[in-house]
């Protein structure tokens, strides 16, 4: 359980990192090159936080799961999260194994441009709550 929370714990931080910007660019005071930098590493880490932190809860619940994909399915499959998100965390992990792999400013812009979209901050936002009730 200790480290289901400790997971957790990383998941709400690198979530509300996130958060901040996504909603408050304009507070960084940045060039758009580094604003499209930073965005995309916070998604990065928020995404890695939250499945490790779906592992850590199924493990608590019995069950395994070795990836981010095994992990979503189990969770939508244990009810935690609807259906409805089965999408958008297929796509985040789509654009999590492309921004490891980005080396080029234009395709860095166009992930940013998608993972800034609410429906990725509301699906973090989501699962975080969920776990949360556990």
């Amino acid at each position: 359980m200790e480290k289901f929370e400790r997971a957790l714990s990383k998941f709400e931080k690198a979530f509300r990192k996130f958060e901040e910007a996504v909603r408050f660019p304009d507070s960084f005071d940045l060039s758009q090159e580094l604003l499209v930098e930073i965005t995309t590493k916070r998604f990065e880490y928020t995404f890695e936080s939250m499945w490790k932190a779906v592992k850590e809860f199924l493990r608590n619940r019995g069950l395994e799961c070795n990836s981010p994909r095994s992990c979503f399915r189990e969770l939508l499959k244990e009810g935690v999260v609807s259906m409805e998100f089965e999408e958008v965390l297929f796509e985040m992990i789509m654009l999590r194994n492309l921004l490891v792999h980005v080396y080029d400013e234009e395709q860095a812009k166009k992930i940013y441009r998608e993972i800034v979209k609410e429906k990725f901050l509301s699906t973090f936002k989501t699962i975080l709550q969920e776990l949360k009730k556990e």
